[in-house]
């Protein structure tokens, strides 16, 4: 190993890392103000990748076809819930027609865009629009009901997402992997690295996303309604912030995260139906890094991830999936190290 290759290798690992602190970042947020450890993070990123594949087919993708059923359902729960709630019908539709309509509205723009070949930021766009807004419904379908219950409940339900998220992904897209065409197919050379168009949009894309992220947190007035839920769910509900609501935008900034994610990922390697999973581990590694609360650690220690895959994948190609998942072990025994014993909720 000489200088070129480290670089060479660095690079690559960052570029990977960036797209692991995008769901790392995502399952921190979506852990610190549900308590839900979303395993089905990476889904939304093999959907993104795939929807956009399909698109530049001429076809209209399966998600949509997903996502109007997953929408119907939704929407009957509203109804029921609202009306037994409520006990008047004209709330309860008022409750399923929100629900419905604007996933219906995405759904009718995609099914008539996908056969007409449109530029691809158009069918960039269609594909965040139609990945987005699968975050909502999934967790007003699988989530909402059980916001109370314990956390092992909430993991439980979590894998049962995964697993059906990912038989619908080969049901809707097959067993067929794709791999997108690049926004930007320029190269520079940088010495002995020859940085392409795609990788400076990756990191570009990363790093205004996290800042984005930041400034919501920060400065906007749902961002700090997420910040209370997250802190106290209980006092958040007794000032008058809906935590069902916060759930459901939570889950959408997460799908939003991961559909960006595979637009990014989706022209540096093959995207299967099932290859969201390994990369929403990775992710899932780089929060537990970070102790599944802070975003600079996520993006930290997502960066580390990345590096340590690419020069794993140097020294034993074979190992270096068990190299990055063995990471979370001296993480999570330092940690508990640390923090010594807590009372058990109950």
């Amino acid at each position: 190993m000489d200088l070129s290759i480290t670089s060479i290798l660095t690079l690559d690992g960052l570029t990977n890392g960036a797209i692991y602190a995008l769901l790392g970042v995502g399952i921190v947020l979506v852990f610190t103000v549900t308590r839900v450890i979303f395993i089905p993070q990476g889904e939304f990123v093999a959907y993104g990748a795939l929807t956009l594949a399909i698109f530049q087919t001429g076809k209209v993708p399966g998600t949509v076809w997903l996502l109007l059923i997953l929408a119907a359902v939704a929407a009957l729960m509203e109804l029921v819930t609202t009306w037994r709630h409520r006990g008047s019908a004209v709330p309860a539709v008022v409750a399923a027609l929100r629900t419905f309509v604007p996933a219906a509205v995405v759904c009718a723009v995609s099914a008539w865009a996908g056969p007409r070949n449109l530029a691809l930021p158009i069918q960039a766009l269609l594909t965040v629009c139609i990945v987005t807004a699968f975050g909502p419904l999934v967790y007003r379908v699988a989530y909402q009901s059980l916001a109370g219950a314990s956390s092992l409940v909430l993991l439980i339900v979590s894998v049962g997402v995964h697993f059906a998220m990912t038989g619908l992904g080969l049901l809707f897209f097959g067993a067929e992997g794709f791999r997108n065409p690049p926004f930007w197919d320029t190269r520079f050379a940088l010495g002995p690295l020859a940085l392409s168009g795609q990788t400076l949009i990756i990191f570009a894309a990363s790093a205004a996303l996290i800042v984005l992220l930041w400034l919501f947190f920060e400065r906007s007035l749902y961002g700090k309604a997420l910040r209370a839920t997250a802190v106290n769910r209980l006092g958040a509900r007794l000032m008058g912030i809906s935590t069902h609501a916060a759930g459901q935008l939570t889950f959408a900034m997460a799908a939003l995260i991961g559909a960006l994610s595979g637009l990014l990922i989706g022209p540096t390697t093959t995207v299967f139906y099932d290859s969201g999973f390994l990369i929403g581990l990775k992710g899932f590694v780089a929060g537990v890094i970070a102790g599944l609360s802070s975003y600079p650690g996520a993006l930290l220690g997502a960066l580390a991830v990345g590096v340590i895959e690419s020069f794993g994948s140097f020294w034993a190609s074979a190992f270096k999936e068990v190299i990055v998942f063995t990471i979370v072990l001296p993480v999570l025994l330092w940690r508990s190290l640390r923090s010594g014993h807590s009372n058990e909720e109950h």
